[in-house]
């Protein structure tokens, strides 16, 4: 495991709560704005920052993502100036856990041997594709932990426990615990059964786990809190850097 990754649910832990992910689409809304953006959630908490590679046919993201990739693609964002955009960002925060979110289709342009050999060098400590199936993963994964990376796997509702054993096998990092059926976007309360799926996950791996999908506010987030090692904040995030850079601090030190 990434030694910023495991420090960053030490810390959490040591501080009685969980550690707090946020996730933020590269590029957005555009280049020189998205750099402040991510100062920001670095300085405002966010203990590790997933950074999104947008992409034009996302399957699992709901419409303010979608709106924030599609922005951010027309402003000029690829695969190449998301990992700038990273390695500007470990210059200025040495210890942020930082993870390349992605699709398989910007890898696969790349190549994912290059991808994961730049990405490790530009201070990314972690990797996660939303739709790589287990039996498909290889092909990146491989790479991926030859450059020291983490393989971050997803658990979804609908997966047993035998599955779920399968799909953490060897990973690092974390599990990130997808916490309803469907997209992303803001929920109102959380899927019932959470506390109960959080637990037989325990059972089947030892990595920290953490929960997203639906996560909006501090009430969402501390109930996340009472079974998981972390949240992660994505739709309520973007919604709230859209509105301007006042507006994601403010948005922030509501979970501090």
């Amino acid at each position: 495991m990434s030694d910023r990754i495991r420090n960053a649910f030490a810390k959490a832990r040591r501080r009685g709560r969980a550690a707090r992910i946020f996730y933020m689409p590269g590029g957005f809304p555009d280049r020189a704005a998205s750099d402040t953006l991510l100062d920001i959630l670095a300085d405002e908490g966010a203990d590790i920052l997933e950074l999104g590679m947008p992409f034009s046919d996302p399957i699992a993201d709901g419409p303010v993502i979608q709106a924030a990739g599609q922005r951010a693609l027309a402003a000029g964002a690829t695969l190449r100036s998301v990992l700038e955009q990273g390695r500007r960002l470990r210059e200025r925060h040495p210890e942020l856990g930082l993870v390349l979110f992605s699709y398989a289709n910007p890898i696969y342009s790349y190549g994912p041997e290059a991808l994961c050999r730049d990405a490790a060098a530009a201070g990314f400590d972690a990797l996660l594709l939303t739709d790589v199936p287990h039996e498909e993963e290889a092909e990146f994964r491989r790479p991926a932990e030859a450059a020291g990376l983490d393989w971050i796997p997803l658990v979804s509702p609908a997966t047993d426990p035998d599955r779920a054993a399968l799909l953490t096998a060897g990973c690092t990092g974390f599990v990130y615990v997808i916490t309803v059926r469907g997209i992303t976007g803001e929920r109102t309360g959380l899927p019932a059964g959470l506390g109960e799926r959080l637990a037989a996950l325990r059972r089947v791996t030892g990595l920290p786990l953490a929960a997203g999908f639906g996560i909006a506010d501090r009430a969402a987030a501390d109930a996340v809190a009472e079974h998981a090692d972390g949240y992660i904040v994505g739709s309520a995030a973007v919604r709230a850097a859209d509105a301007g850079p006042d507006a994601l601090r403010a948005f922030l030190r509501g979970f501090r």
